[in-house]
C-alpha cells in the first residue's frame, strides 16, 4: 500500500482552511447574536408601536363631545371615533375604508369652494391648520353646522399620510348667535326712530327764540340732550355690531390723513380728560400719513381706543397717542426703515398709565360685551362694545389690533394699518 506524506505546504494549507472555517463560523455567530438582538428590539418597537396605537385609539375613542375622523390622501375615512358615530348616525364599520370625508359635507359648500377634498384642505395645506365652519349632512339627511378643525396626518415615517378632521357642532350655538343679532338689531331699530324723535324736539325746544328758557329749564333739557345721544351712540354701536356679525359692514373707503384722525380723537377726549385730571399726550410725525380708508370709522376706532385710555387711567394719569410710519417684517417686527420683505405700515399706539388688564383676560378683550375684571372694580363705564367694534373696523381695513397691559401699570393698544405702495 503507499501513502501520501504530508508535507509542510499541504500542512500549511489545512491550517489556512481551519483558520478561515474558524473565522467564518465566528461572523456566523457574531450575524446570529446581532439578528436575534435585532429580532428583539424590532419585538420591543412593534410592542410599543402596538401600545402606542391602542392608547391614541383609547383617547379617541374616549371622545364622544367631537368628531374625530382621519382620512387618507384620498380623503378616504380610515378613523372614525364615537363622537362621529353620534353626530353623524352611522357606526364605524360602515365608514371606514368605505366613504370619503366629502360624502357627509353639503354638496353646495364644496361646490363654492373649488369642490371635493381640495376644498376642505386647501387652507391647511397652505398654512398648517384651518378651522372654519362647514355643513356636515347626517345619515338621517339633517344639517348640522359644525366648527371642523383640519390638519395635515403624517404616518410613523413622518411622511404626510392624509387629513385630520375634528370637528365640534355648533348648531344650537350659531342659531343662538342668529337670533340675538336678530333681536339687537330689531331693538335698535325700535329704539332709534323714538330717540331721533326725542332728539329732534329737545333742539326745538332749547333753539326756540319766542319761548326763551331759564338756565334751570337749560340745565335739565341739556342733561336730557346729554343722555338721549348717549343712548344714540349705544343704539348706534349695537346695530353697527349687528352689521358685522351679518357681513354687512362696508367701507366708503378714501385717503386717510392719520394725523388729523388722531388730533380729532384727542380733541373729542379732552373735555373728559380735563374732568379726569388726566394729561393727554400727542406725539405726531413731521410728515403726512396717509392710509385708504373710511374716515368715520377710523375716526370711530381711534375715539373708541381714546375714550377707553382716558376712562380706565386714574387722577394724575396720563394718555399718550402716537403716530408712525415705517415698514412690518414677515415676523411682524416693526421698523422704521425699509427692510427685505417688510411692507410699508402705518401704527396708532394709544397709551395709558391706568388699572390695566389682568393677562389672563387679554384674550376676551375683543369679545362683544365683555368687561375687564379691573372695569368692574373700578367702576369705569361702558357695555363692552368698544373694542369689539374697533377690532372689527381694523380687521376690514387689511390691519391688525394689539395690546400689550399690565394689571396696575397701564396698557398699549396698537393698530397697524397698510399703506398703499
Amino acid at each position: 500500500m503507499t501513502t501520501v506524506e504530508e508535507t509542510p505546504a499541504a500542512l500549511g494549507e489545512v491550517d489556512l482552511l481551519r483558520a478561515e472555517v474558524a473565522r467564518l463560523t465566528a461572523e456566523r455567530d457574531a450575524l446570529r447574536a446581532d439578528m436575534d438582538r435585532r429580532d428583539g428590539e424590532l419585538e420591543t418597537a412593534g410592542r410599543m408601536l402596538a401600545a402606542r396605537a391602542q392608547t391614541m385609539t383609547s383617547v379617541i375613542d374616549a371622545v364622544t363631545e367631537q368628531s374625530i375622523i382621519g382620512t387618507d390622501l384620498d380623503g378616504v375615512v380610515r378613523v372614525w371615533n364615537p363622537g362621529a358615530e353620534k353626530l353623524l348616525g352611522l357606526p364605524r364599520a360602515e365608514v371606514v375604508r368605505r366613504r370619503l370625508i366629502t360624502d357627509f359635507h353639503l354638496a353646495e359648500e364644496l361646490a363654492a369652494e373649488g369642490g371635493g377634498l381640495h376644498a376642505l384642505v386647501r387652507l391647511a395645506q397652505a398654512e398648517g391648520r384651518d378651522v372654519r365652519d362647514w355643513t356636515y349632512v347626517t345619515a338621517g339627511g339633517e344639517e348640522r353646522t359644525v366648527s371642523v378643525a383640519v390638519t395635515p396626518r403624517s404616518d410613523d415615517s413622518g411622511e404626510h399620510a392624509g387629513w385630520n378632521f375634528v370637528g365640534t357642532d355648533m348648531t344650537e350655538v350659531r342659531a343662538s348667535e342668529r337670533l340675538k343679532d336678530q333681536f339687537v338689531s330689531l331693538i335698535s331699530h325700535e329704539l332709534r326712530t323714538p330717540l331721533s324723535s326725542i332728539l329732534g324736539y329737545l333742539e326745538l325746544v332749547l333753539d326756540d327764540p319766542d319761548q326763551p328758557l331759564t338756565e334751570e329749564q337749560r340745565s335739565y333739557l341739556g342733561t336730557v340732550e346729554r343722555n338721549a345721544q348717549r343712548l344714540l351712540r349705544l343704539v348706534g354701536d349695537l346695530l353697527f355690531t349687528a352689521q358685522v356679525e351679518a357681513g354687512r359692514f362696508t367701507l366708503q373707503p378714501e385717503d386717510v390723513d392719520l394725523a388729523a384722525v388722531l388730533r380729532a380723537a384727542e380733541e373729542n377726549a379732552r373735555v373728559a380728560a380735563a374732568a379726569g385730571d388726566v394729561r393727554l399726550d400727542l406725539d405726531l410725525p413731521a410728515a403726512d400719513v396717509v392710509v385708504a380708508g373710511d374716515p368715520v370709522r377710523l375716526g370711530q376706532a381711534c375715539d373708541n381706543l381714546v375714550s377707553n385710555a382716558v376712562k380706565f387711567t386714574p387722577a394724575g394719569g396720563r394718555v399718550t397717542l402716537s403716530l408712525r410710519a415705517g415698514w412690518q417684517a414677515a415676523d411682524g417686527a416693526f421698523t422704521e426703515q425699509p427692510c427685505p420683505g417688510g411692507a410699508p405700515v402705518a401704527r396708532i399706539s394709544v397709551s395709558d398709565t391706568g388699572y390695566g388688564i389682568p393677562a389672563a383676560e387679554l384674550d376676551q378683550l375683543f369679545t362683544r360685551f365683555f368687561r375687564a375684571s379691573t372695569a368692574k372694580r373700578n367702576a369705569v363705564k361702558g357695555v363692552g362694545l368698544g373694542l369689539s367694534i374697533t377690532k372689527a373696523i381694523t380687521t376690514a381695513h387689511g390691519g391688525s389690533l394689539d395690546v400689550v397691559s399690565a394689571e396696575g401699570r397701564g396698557t398699549t393698544f396698537t393698530l397697524t394699518l397698510p399703506i398703499p405702495r
